[in-house]
């Protein structure tokens, strides 16, 4: 019995997407359950050639072996959960689909609101995909669930009660969380935020597990920074800069140029402390250090990629287990038998 939650340790686009994708492709869980805000983040997963950009559906669709959820802390539009059912049609993820009733339901009005708001579209940078407006219908508890819609009828199955049971029975569950620790409501650079809370305790929260039942928490975070929106960003570098370096980006649901950054040793400590990161996977090492592309041997990488990752476990106390040098499942380097 095992129950791990991944949790992005930044702003967001850590890789978070093809961490999900490797470990669940290879430690193959029970049930793979979607933990977040909603359709306001995009995770992107590159597959037997084939990429996708995902919004509600679990990144670790791959392995057909696991029935995939959304916890009731998620916000559900149907409309993307229908798109992404005949995206991923050859992966059987409409038959493997499970909504909590509990979910709250993202209308057009939600949309609307989102898009036009002064403070939200311009100010804050929001992805007008009508969280914000969402959440704060469900705190005035005005908002439908997935309970109330017909077309999600035969999704409906009470996440909490299936996770634990599966566990209770020996199973094993994945927890992936959605977005990144500094984008939290509660934790982030307020107001420049996301509208709840994104560490990892909320994230068990919402797939409704207790904290007494999570084994690890496993912190993402990508050898530079990047971010999407407005806000503070202590080691934000000009565009130029980036562009020398190769790290151009965007965003997957908005298409927004993100910003890019050096890696914050500091914000790191912070995120690895919140979230009780027990396991931190660094992404895009290849990038940083592009002698490291492919590689897939610890005693490979380079003298000055190692440092690096001794640095940033001497720096949070957690260490690295998983070290991403290419886009491909296959450019991974898995040290957790090695570690833990």
């Amino acid at each position: 019995m095992t129950c791990n939650i991944l949790v992005g340790g930044a702003w967001g686009d850590e890789g978070k997407g093809k961490c999900i994708t490797y470990l669940c492709n290879n430690d193959k869980p029970d049930i793979i359950a979607r933990a977040g805000v909603g359709p306001n983040a995009g995770h992107s997963v590159e597959f037997n050639g084939e990429k996708y950009g995902l919004r509600l559906t679990p990144s670790g669709f791959v392995h057909t072996g696991a029935k995939l959820m959304i916890g009731a802390g998620v916000l559900v539009n149907p409309d993307v959960l229908f798109k992404e059912f005949e995206d991923l049609k050859k992966y059987n993820v409409k038959e493997r689909m499970c909504v909590d009733p509990r979910c709250a339901i993202i209308s057009n009005d939600h949309m609307e609101r989102d898009k036009s708001s002064e403070h939200l579209a311009k100010k804050i940078g929001s992805t007008g995909s009508g969280c914000g407006p969402a959440n704060s219908d469900r705190v005035l508890r005005t908002i439908d669930l997935a309970q109330d819609i017909p077309e999600l009828e035969g999704y409906i199955t009470d996440v909490s009660l299936a996770c634990n049971e599966t566990l209770d029975e020996g199973g094993d569950v994945f927890i992936e969380g959605s977005q990144g620790f500094a984008l939290s409501l509660y934790y982030g650079s307020y107001p420049y935020v996301t509208s709840k809370d994104t560490t990892a305790s909320t994230f068990a929260a919402d797939v409704g597990v207790g904290p007494t039942k999570v084994d690890e928490v496993i912190n993402v975070f990508k050898s530079y920074i990047s971010r999407v929106g407005e806000g503070p960003f202590p080691t934000e570098m000009s565009q130029k800069e980036a562009e020398d370096h190769g790290w151009e980006e965007y965003g997957v649901v908005t298409g927004r140029r993100r910003r890019i950054g050096y890696f914050d040793m500091d914000l790191a400590k912070e995120s690895c402390r919140i979230n009780g990161a027990t396991q931190i996977a660094l992404t895009c090492v290849d990038k940083l250090y592009p002698d490291c592309a492919r590689t897939q041997d610890y005693s490979d990488l380079s003298v000055e990629s190692k440092a690096f990752i001794e640095d940033i476990q001497s720096a949070t106390g957690v260490p690295v287990t998983i070290i991403s040098t290419g886009p491909d499942l296959n450019d991974t380097i898995d040290l957790r038998k090695e570690l833990l």
